[in-house]
């Protein structure tokens, strides 16, 4: 059976992550399957909506499958990543510029690649096992698919906060934050897409009020400081060891492009520039920087022991946030 089941219902076009006990990761392939669908049914008079879910209750998309891209970066060949993350921010822009609605119904784990999914979709529904969060900097990366857009759009500083934390969103502090639409129980899902895929008529969705956001009631101030130094010596300052803990685990230059790209992205018109700005860190991920270390650390060894060693200074910074030339990512070829 397909890892993503795609697939046309009545007046709607489908796609189902069905890689339930790989909690739905992303693979290159789906990628490519996504992106061909979205583009084959763009001008199907058939098709008139999109509904994108997901098999199993752990998670819609938990991440990207970048075991692939470890292994090959470990080998030398830098090739197959760059390839993986340009189809993979073309395809997220082809979903947020869609001329059709696109639903995503996102249940349980939503992190990473899938949020470069369901985040991007025109209506994005969220239930009670919800939890939606960028933890990049975890593995040695930064927000991307789209990521560095949402949290620099997000209110205040919850943008820097949830970068640096990678803390997860539950339904209320998602639609607080900008990353999702409408809180809608999770038992009404089936029916809601049944009648979507019949009518075709968005006007079926109709969300309630969402959990309280505990988001919303946190003190984010630290995370108006001008560096990563001087946010978690804030953070120390306030005595917030809930945000300094998980701040400590990750990779110092991940933190430092991230807060570069999410406060560049909040002067961004157009998701497209948030996504070639992204694109110049990840294409440099497996020759430069903490991702293999992250990617071991993490996922592979999983001793959750990560030996960072990367220069996060400004310069380095720089460097690796520098243009690209020839390989910047382009939406058109």
């Amino acid at each position: 059976m397909a890892d993503m089941e795609i697939r046309k219902d009545r007046r709607a076009g489908r796609m189902t992550f069905n890689r339930p006990k790989a909690l739905n990761a992303l693979s290159h392939e789906m990628v490519k399957d996504i992106h061909a669908a979205l583009l084959d049914w763009q001008d199907d008079s058939e098709v008139e909506l999109i509904i994108i879910d997901a098999e199993g209750e752990k998670a819609f998309c938990a991440g990207g499958d970048i075991a692939a891209v470890y292994r090959a970066g470990l080998a030398g060949d830098h090739s197959t990543g760059q390839k993986f993350f340009f189809d993979e921010y073309r395809m997220n822009a082809a979903i947020a510029d869609y001329p059709k609605p696109v639903i995503a119904f996102m249940n349980g784990f939503v992190m990473g690649g899938g949020v470069g999914v369901g985040g991007h979709a025109s209506h994005r529904i969220v239930g009670d096992t919800t939890r939606i969060a960028m933890p990049e900097s975890g593995i040695g990366l930064i927000p991307d698919v789209g990521g560095s857009w949402l949290l620099g759009k997000a209110p205040g500083r919850i943008g820097e906060y949830l970068m640096m934390t990678s803390n997860r969103m539950d339904a209320g502090d998602a639609i607080h934050a900008g990353f999702a639409d409408y809180y809608i129980p999770e038992d009404q899902w089936t029916a809601l897409s049944d009648r979507l895929a019949e009518t075709a008529d968005i006007s079926a969705i109709k969300g309630q009020t969402p959990p309280e956001s505990a988001l919303a009631a946190r003190d984010l101030s630290a995370f108006e400081a001008d560096s990563i130094g001087e946010i978690i010596a804030r953070l120390e300052a306030q005595g917030d060891t809930d945000s300094l803990k998980p701040i400590g685990r990750n990779s110092p230059l991940s933190m430092a492009a991230g807060l570069r790209l999410v406060r560049e992205a909040r002067k961004d018109s157009r998701m497209q520039d948030s996504l070639a700005r992204e694109y110049r860190f990840t294409h440099r991920a497996t020759q430069d920087g903490d991702f293999i270390e992250g990617v071991r650390a993490q996922i592979i060894d999983k001793d959750r022991n990560p030996a960072w060693s990367a220069d996060a200074s400004d310069q380095a910074v720089e460097a690796v946030l520098s243009p690209l030339g020839d390989a910047e990512l382009n939406f058109t070829n």
